[in-house]
């Protein structure tokens, strides 16, 4: 098969770059080329004329033994000369491989690789939108704070998409909340009481309709409040929303200069495709931001209160949950001071069954109905049996122990009434450092239809204490071995030096050792409450015939 009659493309060259032969394929590409000329393909195929008198000066290889009598790859016995050329004809991309003939000539097959060159251009450029959306979402997600996800969209537009971004906020009121970027600079925020209706195309994207195409827009609308300061004449703009989790996050507004290419089809797709990975950052901050408000509102009203000084009778409280990452958990108390109607304070320590959220949940509806039940302050076993049937006529499954101290100050000593309901008695620790076991019981709160419960009476003198806790501190596992009890025997010994101590030292003295028993062990909630009777104390009324207020 000679190159005249030969299906693919060649053209055979002499070492002048004059056209030898050429074949039917090689002549529909080149068009009719004169023979015998030295710059015959000067005209047509520049490129091909350059490379081969580049190769022509060169040194030749040894030339083939036999004819051309196989394909592209090249005559038998012969093997491609260089390393090849590549060059435009007609807007399509060919390759000439070169191989050396017997008679001096050089044989050039073209290649027509335009499809080959197409697909690897779309698929460098493929691998370049992923490896953008994949950086911008790595740093979108990377926070869940609203204003940091906005600073970071605007931020990735400009380095890949646009000269300038504008980030605009759900409208929830009057004011447009906005952060825009220019490329090379940093996020600005703003707020303007304009209205998005000025934009064409920005009320629907921050309803969440698609977006409008880019050459539907005249950029000459954009209003001044919209072009970031210094950014000049718009040539282009583009408006895409940003969709959310259920409801539109915002939109996005992209901006080009004057001299600037316009948006084509493919940029408006990937703008969509990064518009729909920065709405769902910004929908997901937003919603951890009003789900921590939430909250942190709601823990406010679970966290132990400050304790301190009432009708002069001291109370102190400290408290460890279970994880240390947690706020609150099923341990809990509170004090409830005397009033007008109610001449005792109460002070009350509980611990709900379990942890996590439920046990707080129930935690908090017990404080409450404590609270609203506080006229039966005079009525222990009254008081507990209501919160007996509130817990009964709920949902939850979860049982609680309490143990309730009613204190009033006669004098310079404190008359306190205790009733336990399934909690460990509380330890008195006396002025000359003797401990004693309050002796009061009573049934679980919250399991059976009926409670049970005894009250004990006793007097606290100047410098003597009342410990409530939780059996989270008698029941920590630890010590020198890691798995031994702390028990209420070690709490009544350390207590035993405790006498005379303020409350909030004694409180702070017992999380010390319980904390240093545990180690960095596993522990349940933990709690105590110390009512404490100060040493000296002088009392005045205030307040005319009424109770009044005490003062030490």
């Amino acid at each position: 098969m000679t190159p005249d009659t030969s299906p693919y493309p060649i053209v055979v060259l002499s070492a002048d770059g004059s056209v030898l032969r050429v074949s039917p394929s090689a002549r529909i590409l080149l068009g009719d080329v004169p023979q015998d000329r030295p710059d015959a393909l000067r005209s047509r195929a520049p490129w091909l004329a350059t490379a081969h008198l580049g190769l022509a000066d060169g040194p030749r290889p040894p030339a083939p033994s036999a004819p051309s009598t196989s394909g592209p790859s090249g005559p038998s016995g012969a093997e491609p000369w260089g390393d090849g050329v590549r060059g435009l004809l007609d807007g399509r991309s060919l390759e000439g491989r070169p191989v050396p003939g017997t008679d001096g000539s050089v044989t050039w097959w073209l290649l027509d690789d335009s499809d080959r060159q197409r697909a690897e251009r779309e698929l460098a450029r493929e691998r370049e939108r992923t490896a953008f959306l994949a950086e911008a979402s790595s740093r979108l997600l990377a926070s869940l704070n609203v204003e940091r996800c906005m600073d970071v969209t605007v931020l990735e537009a400009v380095r890949r998409l646009a000269d300038a971004a504008v980030v605009i906020g759900p409208n929830p009121g009057r004011r447009l909340r906005l952060v825009s970027c220019v490329r090379g600079g940093s996020p600005a925020a703003a707020t303007t009481t304009q209205s998005p209706d000025m934009v064409p195309g920005l009320s629907e994207a921050l309803q969440g309709f698609p977006p409008v195409p880019s050459r539907w827009i005249n950029p000459a609308a954009a209003p001044a409040w919209l072009v970031p300061e210094g950014f000049g004449p718009v040539g282009s703009m583009a408006v895409v929303p940003l969709p959310g989790q259920g409801v539109p996050a915002g939109a996005l507004v992209l901006l080009r200069h004057e001299d600037g290419a316009a948006f084509d089809e493919n940029e408006e797709t990937l703008a969509r495709l990064f518009a729909a990975r920065a709405g769902a950052a910004v929908s997901s901050a937003r919603l951890y931001t009003e789900q921590a408000a939430i909250t942190d509102t709601l823990m406010r009203e679970l966290l132990p209160p400050r304790l301190q000084q009432t009708r002069g009778v001291e109370f102190a409280g400290g408290y460890r949950p279970a994880g240390d990452q947690d706020r609150v958990g099923g341990d809990f108390y509170d004090v409830h001071p005397a009033t007008a109607d109610q001449r005792e304070t109460l002070a009350v320590l509980g611990d709900v069954c379990g942890k996590g959220l439920e046990a707080a949940v129930l935690t908090g509806k017990i404080r409450n109905t404590l609270h609203a039940l506080l006229p039966l302050t005079g009525d222990h076993q009254r008081l507990l049996t209501l919160l007996n049937r509130a817990l009964l006529t709920s949902h939850h499954t979860r049982f609680a122990t309490l143990v309730l101290a009613a204190v009033r100050r006669e004098g310079d000593r404190a008359r306190v009434r205790v009733t336990s309901a399934g909690h460990p008695a509380p330890l008195v620790v006396r002025a000359d450092g003797v401990v004693e076991r309050v002796e009061t019981r009573g049934s679980l709160i919250g399991v059976l239809p009926d409670v049970t419960s005894t009250t004990a009476n006793l007097m606290l003198g100047p410098g003597e204490s009342l410990v409530l806790f939780s059996d989270g501190i008698t029941e920590a596992r630890g010590g020198p071995l890691g798995g031994a009890e702390f028990g209420e025997d070690r709490l009544r010994a350390q207590l035993a030096g405790c006498a005379g101590m303020p409350a909030e030292a004694i409180v702070e003295h017992v999380q010390m050792i319980a904390a240093q028993w545990v180690g960095a062990g596993r522990h349940d909630d933990m709690a105590v409450v110390v009512i404490s009777m100060p040493h000296g104390a002088h009392l005045s009324m205030v307040g005319g015939t009424g109770p009044g207020r005490y003062t030490a």
